[in-house]
């Protein structure tokens, strides 16, 4: 037989992280034995386990162990990690590692490297002369980097959700659900954003990010979102063209997709609207300019202009115009957003399901994130394609910002006192 020990460490009972590490070895036709098992009797105990995996030959095992890996395990005779250089640009060695988004390290040289900027699906680059290991999307790859391949001295570490009572991460146990209590929900979002607002004030790091859809404008939730933004709790905007067209349409006609916001009803040619709105931006250059030459008063787009708040809208096939803010180039949008996202503490996703998923996939995953979205499919899409650590909130997303901005003055007003 071909056999190898792993272990498992921490709460895996709480994170799921056992009975995944037994779905994964028999889904992948395998076979185990335990070993060792100690579980944790206090909030404050770690929980152990140790096993032994059973593959059919050794391709086979490595390629459960590589799984297993993936979701936390760790192989207890660490060998080192192995690399190969790349033969051309873009082209990788056979056998070549894809990551997590977990934060991972690789044993090089004898020593634990942190490989930096995590994300999933993309490739360990190692520079020897410095000692450092950073991962990087295939396209950058250069002639003679070297690869991390297989998953020999590799540890990847998932990130933990908190214990304490209370704790927002702990209170919504990750599951997706339109039956749990908004005012609650509400009131743990809103303590979250406060206290990162506030370490965001005082050492200039972390801070929260938006991602956003056009439907935040259509359910009447723009002028939250833009006081979130004057309060100083947005530190970064990603969306598409729709948002920000919606939202100038909104502050110059009042409309959104031709629909008279406050009423819902309905405007005579408004159709055409988002086309003016577009029109009347392109001409200003830009919407920075719309904002200082007084065409744009309000709203988000102006509310990230007058607090230096960074945007990034990333061009669709299905955009209308675009606004000339958009980036029309995918690969430059997806640079920008991974910048903007990965060195963020929170990031909230609202009602947008192909927005939220690209994030998901450039942001590593210990950035706390919650996904608002009317759809729990949305928010179920989001968690499948590897965003494990979000939390969902099924609710309509323009009540919601409403109550959560209320909630957020609450508190400010209770600290002021």
């Amino acid at each position: 037989m071909f056999v190898r020990e792993i272990e498992l460490k921490g709460h895996i009972i709480d994170n799921r992280i056992l009975p995944k590490a037994f779905d994964t070895i028999l889904e992948l036709d395998g076979d185990y034995t335990v070993l060792e098992f100690d579980i944790g009797k206090r909030k404050t105990d770690i929980s152990y386990a140790k096993m032994q995996v059973i593959g059919k030959n050794q391709e086979h095992l490595d390629k459960i162990l590589e799984e297993l890996q993936n979701i936390g395990a760790e192989i207890p005779e660490i060998e080192e990690v192995k690399v190969k250089p790349a033969e051309k640009d873009g082209v990788l060695p056979k056998g070549f590692y894809s990551t997590t988004n977990h934060p991972t390290h690789i044993k090089y040289n004898g020593e634990w490297i942190e490989v930096k900027k995590p994300k999933m699906d993309g490739i360990i680059i190692v520079c020897p002369e410095t000692k450092t290991a950073e991962t990087k999307v295939m396209r950058d790859i250069k002639k003679d980097d070297l690869i991390v391949v297989g998953h020999h001295g590799i540890r990847v570490i998932p990130p933990e959700r908190p214990r304490a009572k209370g704790e927002l991460f702990e209170f919504m146990n990750s599951d997706v659900s339109a039956e749990k209590p908004k005012q609650a929900i509400v009131e743990n979002i809103a303590k979250e954003m406060y206290q990162i607002r506030e370490e965001y004030r005082k050492t200039g790091e972390g801070g929260i990010a938006i991602v956003g859809g056009p439907a935040i404008i259509h359910t009447g939730g723009g002028k939250a979102i833009a006081k979130l933004i004057k309060m100083g709790y947005i530190q970064a905007l990603l969306a598409g063209n729709a948002l920000a067209t919606h939202d100038i349409e909104s502050v110059l006609y009042g409309t959104s997709l031709g629909v008279n916001i406050k009423t819902g009803k309905p405007v005579l040619g408004g159709h055409k609207h988002h086309l003016y709105a577009i029109n009347e931006i392109t001409k200003a250059g830009g919407i920075k300019e719309a904002v200082e030459q007084g065409i744009l008063k309000e709203g988000i787009m102006y509310e990230c202009v007058k607090n230096n708040v960074p945007f990034v809208l990333a061009g669709s096939i299905r955009d209308d115009g675009p606004l000339p803010d958009v980036i029309p180039n995918i690969i430059e949008a997806q640079n920008k957003m991974r910048e903007a996202i990965l060195d963020k503490k929170m990031t909230i996703m609202m009602a947008t399901l192909l927005h939220s998923i690209a994030t998901g996939n450039l942001m590593p995953s210990y950035v706390k994130t919650v996904c608002i979205d009317i759809n729990s499919d949305a928010v179920t899409k989001l968690m499948d394609r590897g965003t494990s650590q979000v939390i969902g909130v099924v609710t309509d997303i323009g009540a919601f910002i409403s109550l959560l901005v209320d909630e957020l003055e609450r508190m400010e007003n209770e600290n002021t006192k």
